[in-house]
């Protein structure tokens, strides 16, 4: 299913659509008036796409330094080709501990790698610590969101979910209770586990250690608790120094959901006390970024999910409508570059407005990422007959003015002529769910014609250097 046939179905329940919006737009305004309060947030965005640019290009050089550093520490490092390798080690070092029972932070890359039915499949007990994960994870969905990843469901739906799976009031929608439900269940969890499986926001290759950005506290709980830490990190995730960080800290919560900074910023340099640090690093197809030169900048992105909240695409149609693990303009240009038959209709979910790219704060070009992405997908013969027949046709009409102005002219009088049925019946497919604006009755060109004439006889009349009154 392409990604219009998805978002139709989001679509079809309006009201949700309009409240999806409303909130991940109220998201996106937080993050404005909180980049508003630092007079160097456009310095800051430099400074970290400056950053993340360096050490993408010598991206060698700072791995192994990374891996020196933390194995000096008595930290473990794997290194995972792939998403099967990746999920293979981790079930090895589980095996090794004779851990059954894990409790897992937010985490996209083991998203990424399926990481969960991978181990339940092998008789491990997994559960998402993070609250929205956690709620999705009972409903067995996946996130619509990076940050935000149960923002498509109401509290209402949480409180059925709560009362089938942790046995809440059925009915009770407070959000506070539902909230000290899900601590309490949780809670268990963490006692009972016999490790913690995190993500990494950043990887310092100075130092060999990692830092991992939570509101919730459930990244240290599960890391505190059981005596064995697995950490699983891209290969983008690194920067070069300690003082490289407060860049990103700086820019991370204020763009993801317009805090100052996360409520926790956990540092891990070395094992707990008696216990194991394993770190496993993935490239699952990111050398292939690295060597692109229209798609390398996507490994820049830190994960904060400002593109999704200011998007008017996804805003409307919901993450799950992208039907890849990363939803939004960046997930678009992901998805599309890893698989461009599956994913080949994403780059479409864009107006090309460009504001994903205005508020990025690393700089990836997203929008002209996407617009490569039509191309890419067009020239391949990806996209069905109908379409590609009517790009042909409007590409030789517009390389042809003349015509096109007589088209322009023919249409506008059709459109005031024709009955709405036909205008809108089933061979139109742009028109379901939009309205074509008012028909002017003149062209930009005739209407910049005539004001460039009348503009002309007004010079004419009155030259330069005229008698002067006063």
């Amino acid at each position: 299913m392409n990604h219009s046939e998805a978002a139709a179905r989001f679509v079809a329940d309006d009201a949700r659509m309009h409240w999806h919006d409303k909130a991940l737009w109220f998201v996106r305004q937080k993050r404005d008036s909180a980049s508003k309060s630092i007079p160097e947030w456009e310095q800051l965005r430099e400074a970290a796409e400056g950053i993340k640019a360096h050490t993408l290009s010598r991206l060698d050089h700072y791995l192994e330094q990374f891996e020196r550093e933390a194995t000096a520490k008595g930290i473990h490092i794997h290194w995972a080709a792939d998403a099967q390798r990746h999920n293979e080690i981790v079930h090895t070092i589980l095996l090794e501990h004779g851990a059954r029972k894990v409790v897992k932070s937010k985490s996209m890359l083991t998203e990424e790698c399926h990481l969960n039915p991978y181990l339940e499949a092998r008789g491990i007990e997994v559960t998402d610590t993070d609250l929205g994960e956690r709620i999705i994870q009972l409903r067995q969905e996946p996130p619509s969101h990076i940050v935000l990843p149960a923002i498509h469901l109401t509290k209402e739906q949480v409180s059925d979910t709560f009362y089938t799976h942790l046995h809440t009031e059925q009915g009770n929608s407070d959000p506070t209770y539902l909230t000290a439900a899900a601590r309490a269940h949780l809670r268990e969890k963490f006692l009972e586990a016999d490790a913690g499986i995190t993500g990494v926001n950043f990887a310092i290759a100075e130092t060999g250690g990692i830092v991992v950005c939570t509101n919730e506290g459930n990244a240290d709980m599960g890391t505190a608790l059981p005596k064995l830490h697995i950490a699983c990190m891209g290969i983008e995730k690194l920067i070069p120094s300690l003082e490289h960080l407060g860049v990103f800290t700086r820019l991370l919560a204020r763009s993801a959901t317009g805090q100052p900074i996360t409520t926790y910023t956990s540092h891990f340099h070395a094992p707990v006390e008696g216990g194991a640090l394993h770190i496993v690093i993935v490239d699952n197809g990111r050398s292939h970024f690295l060597r692109s030169e229209k798609y390398h900048k996507s490994l820049q992105c830190i994960r904060c999910g400002a593109c999704m909240n200011t998007c008017p695409v996804y805003r409307r149609s919901g993450g799950h409508s992208y039907g890849y693990v990363i939803p939004g303009p960046i997930g678009s240009t992901l998805g599309a570059f890893r698989d461009r038959a599956a994913f080949g209709s994403l780059p479409f979910a864009c107006t090309l407005c460009a504001s994903c790219t205005a508020v990025c704060p690393v700089g990836v070009d997203l929008h002209t990422q996407l617009y490569h992405h039509r191309q890419d997908v067009v020239h391949a013969g990806l996209i069905e007959k109908k379409k590609r027949f009517m790009l042909k046709a409007a590409a030789w009409l517009m390389a042809h003015p003349s015509l096109m102005d007589t088209a322009g002219k023919v249409a506008r009088k059709l459109l005031q002529l024709l009955p709405r049925k036909l205008l809108y019946g089933k061979a139109n497919v742009w028109g379901r769910g939009r309205e074509l604006p008012s028909v002017p009755k003149q062209s930009f060109r005739e209407q910049y014609r005539k004001s460039r004439a009348a503009s002309s006889h007004s010079d004419k009349k009155h030259p330069a250097g005229g008698e002067q009154h006063e």
